[in-house]
């Protein structure tokens, strides 16, 4: 008998569907017309989810999200910019780092992990320095699940005629972003996570006019945007290797989208999987570092209990064991760890997933939670 695959309860990779793994089982060749239509109906639903057919690009890239997050501030940030970013998690820190590398000016504006960034903190900064032409967000910060105020930034950003780059990795798909009311330069999003695909490739939507006028800003021939979306336009196909079982994987995922329900019912699932996993881990006495206001319906971060007894290498091998994987914490001040609420689950998983984790603790004698 094969082992026990289990549920994958992280921020992605995730958990998928029996139709989007069989969706892998097929080869593609990369330069076949059918796959050339493969890449374009995948492209134009993606742009239906945040309604940007006529505003924006969607421009795959092979690689992790990441891969596509530092080719959007190489791209469309001029080699002149000065960038302002968003702080408040690791991947606030990663973006900054990115600017870094990349040689792009930057200011971080950086706010405890508990406490979201707001619009009057963005309206004060791009009042005291005009030289900033690009701020930089990320929507939902999965070190912590904290929901960063998207619109209300992007109209101050709006207001002042800055540039807004997006990470919406952990949201895209499942908290609703509409690009004919939030305005923005580029939002950024990857095959692995509210989609419900594999990883290996992300996407940005890139506002049309803003990628024309990016020509020679790349560091990279590689992660060129809009060398990538020009050869795309002209001959239908990747400039190198796509990874086709990758993008065949999220057409499928994207099928079940929308015979779900789209955004909607997508967000709802999630946010029951979230509110089944914190009452359930409440009724343990296991506390969410968040306040239900700023939490995210994507990955809950929880802390540690007290007890001496408690480690979460064992932890979390005892879970693991009874049929689900966590993650580990991301804040640097205090111990927690992280229980993903997408992917292919829903409320009965997480039901057993707190019967997991409350079976784990008893066996590893922890009482003081």
């Amino acid at each position: 008998m094969p082992p026990v695959v289990p549920i994958l309860l992280t921020p992605g990779p995730l958990t998928t569907s029996p139709r989007t793994r069989q969706a892998m089982m097929v080869d593609w060749g990369s330069w076949d017309e059918r796959f050339n239509q493969l890449t374009a109906s995948l492209c134009e639903q993606l742009l239906a989810v945040i309604k940007g057919g006529d505003t924006h690009h969607c421009v795959p890239l092979q690689g992790s999200g990441t891969f596509a997050v530092e080719a959007a501030i190489g791209t469309l940030v001029p080699r002149d910019g000065h960038v302002l970013v968003l702080i408040n998690g690791a991947y606030g820190k990663r973006l900054a780092k990115m600017c870094e590398v990349l040689g792009r000016r930057f200011t971080p504006f950086e706010t405890a992990e508990d406490q979201p960034s707001t619009a009057a903190d963005i309206d004060r900064l791009l009042h005291a320095d005009p030289s900033i032409s690009h701020v930089a967000l990320i929507h939902c910060e999965t070190s912590t699940g904290i929901l960063n105020p998207l619109p209300e930034i992007a109209a101050v950003v709006a207001q002042h005629g800055k540039r807004l780059i997006i990470d919406a990795m952990s949201s895209f798909g499942a908290l609703p972003v509409d690009a004919q009311k939030v305005p923005f330069d580029a939002l950024i999003a990857a095959s692995g996570k509210c989609l419900e695909g594999v990883p290996g490739m992300g996407f940005v939507f890139a506002r049309k006019q803003s990628l024309a006028n990016a020509a020679g800003n790349s560091h990279s021939l590689a992660m060129d945007l809009q060398d990538q979306q020009a050869y795309m336009a002209k001959t239908g196909q990747w400039r190198f290797t796509p990874p086709t079982h990758v993008v065949a994987a999220l057409h499928e995922a994207l099928l079940q989208y929308n015979e779900e329900g789209g955004l909607p019912a997508r967000h709802q699932r999630y946010a029951n999987n979230c509110r089944t996993l914190i009452d359930g881990m409440a009724k343990l006495g296991l506390r969410s570092f968040l306040p239900d206001a700023i939490q995210a319906p994507i990955i809950v971060t929880f802390h540690a209990p007290n007890d001496p007894r408690y480690a979460f290498k064992t932890f979390y091998e005892r879970v693991k064991a009874k049929g689900f994987i966590l993650y580990p914490g991301k804040l640097t001040q205090v111990e927690t760890f992280r229980v993903g609420c997408i992917g292919h689950v829903n409320s009965l998983d997480m039901e057993a997933a707190v019967n997991a984790v409350a079976e784990a603790l008893r066996e590893m004698e922890v009482t003081d939670i």
